[in-house]
């Protein structure tokens, strides 16, 4: 089922469905947080999964690169620390 947003004004902010007992019942809010010069934060129930369907993690708080320097990609490994990455 696709993700439904929950209202006008609330521009990029998604609760994801799910099914229990033959109803849809919303998932708590996600939001992302881009930390200064650092990765995005992911707080909320969620779930990161390759581009074939493959679950990666799964979690209430992640941390996914944005520099492009982790040996864990999607996830982050630091590695912003290491090479100086700056937030533009």
């Amino acid at each position: 089922m696709p993700a439904r947003p929950r209202g006008a004004g609330q521009r990029g902010r998604w609760r994801s469905p799910v099914l229990r007992a033959g109803y849809i019942e919303l998932m708590s809010e996600v939001n992302i947080t881009a930390m200064e010069n650092g990765p995005l934060k992911v707080d909320g129930t969620c779930a990161v999964r390759n581009s074939d369907g493959t679950l990666v993690r799964e979690g209430t708080k992640i941390f996914l690169c944005r520099c492009g320097h982790s040996a864990n990609k999607p996830m982050c490994d630091g590695s912003h620390s290491r090479e100086g990455f700056i937030a533009s």
